[in-house]
C-alpha cells in the first residue's frame, strides 16, 4: 500500500517575513544595511563618472617694487685714532737756585712769554755787579793804555822814544781792547743768568701742574739733567694721528705729483657724539710703512679754539675718498645674502623674478649704496620680499625709494666694504 504525505500550501507571502527578520535585527546593523548599499552606489557613480571639479589656482602675491635712487655721493674711509699736541715742552731751569715764587695756577692756559717761576735772583744780582765792575776796570784800562801810545807815537816823530817802545803800547791797547771784549761778554752772561731767573712759558697752551713748589732748589741742566718743572702742551691747532692704509700713501703721493697741497678733508667725532663736529686735512704721512701690518702712520690738522679736545683722546675719523660718485641707492632691507653673495630681487616685465647679485656699497641717508649689478631701470623690490621666489610670477605695484635722515650714527654691517660711510653730494 502506497503511503502519501500530503504538504500543505503557505499561507503567507515571504516579504512579510523579510520585513519582519529586519525589525527584528539591532539598530547599528540596519544603519549598516542601510549605509552600505548607498556607499557601493555612490563609488560606482564616482567611477564611471569622466568628470572632476577644478580647484581655482590663488592669485600671484602682491609686492611693492621701486627704481633705485640715482644720486651723487662722497664716500670716506673710517679710522679711529689718538689726538696729540702739536707741540710739547718740558720746562725746566736754566740756572739753579731756590723757587721763590709760582706765578700759574694748575691746568691753566697760558700764552707765550707767560711768567711761570721766578728763582732767587740775588746771587746772580751780585754776579752781574762783579761782571760790571770788571767791565769798568777794562774800560779804564784801555783808555789808560790808548792815551800812552798817543803820546809815544807823538815822540816818535822827535825820536824821543824807541820804535819797540811804541810797538809795546800798541800791543798794550790791543790787549786793553780783548779785555774789554771779555768783560763785556761777562756782564750779557750774567744778565742772561738773572734773566733766566724768571722762567718763562716757552710756548702757548694747556700747562701741566706745577712738580715743584716754592722753598725747592732746583739745578739747571741739559735733558733729564735739569729739574723738571711743568709741561706745557700746545692744543690750538692739535693733532690727529691714526695708522691708514698704503691706498691712503699713494693717494697723498699722486695729490702732491698733481701739485695738490692743501690735503685729503677729514672729519672726526668724539666717543660719545653721534655726529662728526670736527674738520680738518691730513697734513702729514710717514716715510715708511710697517712691514708687518702694511699700514703707515698718518695725521691730520684739527682746529681746537676752544681746547676741548685734550691730548690721549680717541676719536673716530672718516677720510674722503675724493670727488664724487653716482651711486643707486635702495632700502638696505632690499639687500639679502645668498649663500657668499648679496642679491636684490627685480622684476621683469612679465612679473617674473630674478636674484641679481649686487656688489654693496655704504649706508647713505638711511639706504644701501650700490656699487654694481644694478641699473637704473631695474625694478628692485622693496617691499614683500618674502613673497619674492626668483622664477615665480608676482604683481607689482609702484613704490618710491627715498632717503631719510638718520637719527645716530650710520651703522655697519658685518659685510660692510672697507670705505663704510658715505654722505650725499651737496
Amino acid at each position: 500500500m502506497n503511503m502519501m504525505t500530503t504538504v500543505e500550501p503557505e499561507t503567507g507571502s515571504t516579504k512579510p517575513r523579510a520585513l519582519e527578520r529586519f525589525n527584528r535585527l539591532p539598530r547599528w546593523q540596519k544603519g549598516v544595511a542601510i549605509a552600505l548599499p548607498l556607499a557601493l552606489a555612490a563609488g560606482a557613480v564616482t567611477q564611471f563618472s569622466n568628470e572632476t571639479p577644478a580647484v581655482a589656482a590663488p592669485p600671484p602675491p602682491t609686492v611693492t617694487v621701486a627704481s633705485p635712487l640715482a644720486r651723487d655721493i662722497n664716500q670716506w674711509d673710517d679710522y679711529t685714532g689718538r689726538f696729540e699736541p702739536s707741540r710739547s715742552v718740558e720746562v725746566r731751569p736754566r740756572v739753579s737756585g731756590a723757587i721763590t715764587a709760582v706765578h700759574f695756577t694748575d691746568g691753566a692756559i697760558v700764552r707765550q712769554g707767560q711768567l711761570l717761576f721766578t728763582i732767587d735772583q740775588r746771587p746772580f744780582a751780585a754776579m752781574l755787579a762783579e761782571a760790571r765792575a770788571g767791565l769798568a776796570t777794562a774800560q779804564s784800562e784801555l783808555a789808560l793804555a790808548r792815551a800812552n801810545l798817543s803820546r809815544a807815537e807823538r815822540l816818535l816823530a822827535v825820536e824821543g822814544v824807541s820804535q819797540s817802545d811804541v810797538d809795546q803800547l800798541r800791543a798794550a791797547v790791543q790787549a786793553g781792547q780783548a779785555s774789554l771784549a771779555g768783560a763785556q761778554a761777562r756782564v750779557r752772561a750774567r744778565a742772561l743768568d738773572m734773566e733766566f731767573t724768571r722762567v718763562r712759558a716757552p710756548i702757548g697752551g694747556r700747562i701741566s701742574d706745577r712738580r715743584i713748589d716754592a722753598g725747592n732748589l732746583v739745578s739747571a741742566g741739559e735733558g733729564a739733567g735739569g729739574t723738571l718743572l711743568t709741561t706745557i702742551n700746545a692744543l690750538d691747532p692739535i693733532y690727529f694721528t691714526f695708522d691708514s692704509s698704503e691706498a691712503l700713501y699713494l693717494k697723498a703721493q699722486r695729490d702732491r705729483a698733481g701739485g695738490e697741497t692743501a690735503g685729503q678733508q677729514v672729519q672726526i667725532k668724539l666717543q660719545d657724539e653721534a655726529d662728526y663736529s670736527r674738520t680738518g686735512r691730513v697734513d702729514f704721512t710717514d716715510n715708511t710703512l710697517s712691514a708687518q701690518s702694511g699700514t703707515i702712520r698718518g695725521r691730520a690738522v684739527v682746529s681746537n679754539a676752544d681746547y676741548f679736545l685734550a691730548p690721549g683722546m680717541f676719536g673716530s675719523m672718516r677720510l674722503s675718498e675724493g670727488g664724487t660718485t653716482r651711486a643707486l641707492l635702495v632700502p638696505d632691507a632690499a639687500v639679502r645674502t645668498d649663500q657668499a653673495r648679496k642679491v636684490v630681487f627685480v622684476v621683469g616685465q612679465d612679473g617674473t623674478v630674478a636674484a641679481k647679485a649686487v656688489e654693496p656699497g655704504p649706508l647713505v641717508a638711511g639706504l644701501r649704496s650700490i656699487r654694481s649689478g644694478l641699473t637704473p631701470n631695474d625694478r628692485v623690490v622693496i617691499q614683500g620680499i618674502q613673497f619674492a621666489m626668483p622664477g615665480a610670477k608676482v604683481t607689482p605695484r609702484p613704490g618710491k625709494v627715498t632717503p631719510t635722515a638718520p637719527s645716530g650714527p650710520p651703522v655697519a654691517s658685518v659685510d660692510s666694504p672697507a670705505a663704510a660711510q658715505a654722505t650725499l653730494a651737496n
